[in-house]
């Protein structure tokens, strides 16, 4: 990263812009060339649209950095959804931003818990390292989830 950290602003996201679809379809991309259909569990736009979500972007000026979400789960549960650094901004802090963005708004809504599940294999490594750094840790399957050499749930306790 350069000397000048880069002045990210975080806001809530209707889903609708093409920046924000076209990497959610990025997104989606990856996460089939990486894993298994049954063991992609990122969520289409429309279901990220739902009461339950609220849908947050990070852009640099105009420009897409990250998408990410918070799903309610209900009994002060959350649950970190679709979290993905646009390409160009990768390794530059825009998902940690993000992430200490939405920790602070699970925080907010009085969660006393926060899930996450990502992929066991090497592709999601950075994600793993990042999600370790603020707290969180491997923690038996939730919800839907099943642990196994693809799928790696993760959990911080507020």
């Amino acid at each position: 990263m350069s000397g000048h950290p880069i002045a990210y602003a975080i806001g809530r996201d209707d889903l609708t812009s093409d920046d924000v679809l076209d990497l959610l379809r990025l997104h989606l991309e990856e996460m089939h060339r990486w894993s298994p259909a049954c063991k992609v569990h990122a969520m289409p736009p429309e279901r990220l649209r739902a009461p339950d979500v609220t849908f947050f972007a990070v852009r640099e000026g105009k420009t897409l950095a990250a998408v990410g979400a918070l799903k309610d789960l209900g009994e002060a549960r959350g649950e970190l959804k679709s979290m993905r650094a646009a390409p160009d901004y990768r390794g530059k802090g825009a998902g940690e931003v993000l992430l200490v963005h939405l920790l602070a708004e699970a925080k907010a809504r009085g969660y006393n818990w926060l899930g996450l599940e990502t992929g066991r294999p090497e592709p999601f490594a950075p994600a793993k390292r990042l999600y370790a750094k603020h707290g969180f840790a491997e923690c038996p399957a939730f919800g839907d989830y099943v642990s196994d050499e693809f799928s790696l749930c993760m959990e911080k306790h507020l």
